[in-house]
């Protein structure tokens, strides 16, 4: 006897979609059988042409929780993720106080979060200039690798690393980076100004070309793993498929906001729309999908940066004063999939984008995936269903989103974490933890 099936005649399974029955019992899948199988089980719950889908892994999200907490916190951040289908995120070292850089601030951290997570939370690490030295112990403390800096990152607690300091971090730790690739010699000061494309004009396409072969030949001399974070430019991208055809361990990822938004839609005085790197053209946009399509781009998260409405300058609509990051760790599955879908993806496509290839990312095999053995980390996802965003109805704890009266496709029914229902009463998540060989 098992404690729970769940019958779909569209579960996304690593074979693709297909209908299927799923087996849960101590939390995790024991069976993927026929959609009619005969299965004794404590609950049995028939979703019939509702899609059931592995929990969503989202590798890139602010939480911001303890210092920062009025921008987004542990309750409401996992609370909003599982709302969107995600069962399991990685807290970025910022915008926290104290930033996540040794293992006296993820203890804060964690003790922050313990209680309050609706899903699974594992976390980066942070490398800034003089802490290489922390790097190690940090990592075997069980953070999933580090992220580094190459521009300016908002906060003065968190500064950036030169090429010099890049190559030392590498050198202390044999650990996977994940790189904010903005090279500042390419950046321009942006004019106050509430016209997107001023803005735009400030963090043009070579900054992150720039630091993209700045971070390829970091990794080349060091032998190292490294992520590019939140690919913006597609120009980057020929300097990413040379550096994984001479073998080096060069991935990419890029955003829900990259994929789906056009920066000459943008209207005057939207700050919700700025981000760093910024929302570029269509064409551009256009390259993302092609490179994600074809597996360039690994995978697809939310760098969800949230803030408060006064730091967005909403009153303003000054893009150079605003804060620059999107909120979307609730929309995210939605987004894409409507984007997707008209661009003749498939549902199984956006699972791999959004739940395994995260989860392989950061070594997390019992994630992101329906297979046996896996965590019961489930979603009900309607495909066809639809809804208008409401700021208002989001768990973000701040209501700024550039989705604000969009129509999109794509219901969330139902998320299961390890078998149990979320309902944002009872936290039920856990700490990920890298596991320390």
């Amino acid at each position: 006897m098992v404690d729970l099936v769940l019958r779909s005649r569209r579960a996304v399974t690593p074979d693709g979609e297909r209908p299927a029955s799923v087996c849960v019992l101590a939390g995790r899948i024991v069976a993927v059988g026929a959609y009619d199988a005969a299965v004794d089980a404590g609950e049995d719950i028939d979703l019939g042409d509702v899609a059931l889908l592995p929990g969503l892994v989202d590798t890139h999200v602010h939480v911001n929780e303890p210092g920062r907490t009025a921008w987004e916190g542990f309750a409401s951040a996992t609370r909003a993720a599982a709302a969107g289908g995600v069962t399991a995120i990685v807290d970025m070292p910022l915008n926290s106080l104290p930033p996540t850089v040794n293992v006296e601030a993820l203890r804060i951290k964690q003790r922050a979060a313990a209680g309050q997570i609706h899903v699974d939370v594992g976390f980066w690490g942070g490398a800034i200039p003089g802490n290489a030295g922390s790097l190690a112990a940090l990592h075997n403390a069980g953070v999933y690798g580090f992220k580094a800096f190459l521009a300016d990152s908002g906060v003065p607690e968190f500064p950036p690393l030169n090429p010099d300091q890049l190559a030392e971090a590498l050198a202390a730790v044999d650990a996977q980076f994940v790189i904010h690739a903005e090279d500042p010699d390419h950046l321009h000061a942006a004019v106050s100004s509430a016209a997107y494309r001023d803005f735009l004009a400030s963090r043009p396409p070579d900054a992150e070309h720039a630091a993209v072969a700045t971070a390829i030949a970091a990794a080349r001399v060091a032998g190292a793993r490294v992520h590019i974070l939140h690919l913006s430019a597609a120009s980057a991208l020929p300097l990413i498929a040379a550096a994984k055809a001479d073998g080096l361990r060069v991935t990419a990822e890029t955003c829900p906001h990259y994929l789906t938004l056009d920066a000459d839609e943008i209207p005057e005085g939207a700050t919700e729309f700025k981000c760093c790197p910024p929302i570029r053209d269509s064409a551009n946009r256009d390259q993302l999908w092609a490179a994600l399509a074809d597996g360039l781009i690994t995978c697809v998260v939310s760098d969800h940066s949230p803030c408060t409405p006064d730091l967005k300058r909403r009153d303003t609509g000054d893009f150079a004063a605003a804060w620059g990051g999107i909120a979307s760790v609730q929309l995210g599955l939605p987004v894409i999939w409507t984007a997707a879908r008209d661009r003749g993806h498939s549902l199984a496509a956006v699972v791999d984008w959004m739940a395994r290839r995260p989860a392989d990312l950061v070594g997390l095999t019992g994630k992101g995936r329906l297979a046996v053995g896996a965590d019961a980390d489930l979603v009900a996802f309607d495909p066809d269903g639809t809804f208008v965003v409401d700021p208002e109805a989001l768990h973000h704890r701040n209501p700024v989103t550039p989705y604000a009266g969009k129509t999109l496709t794509g219901l969330v029914r139902t998320t299961w974490l390890r078998g149990q229902p979320v309902t944002g009463q009872s936290p039920l998540g856990r700490f990920l933890t890298r596991e320390v060989s």
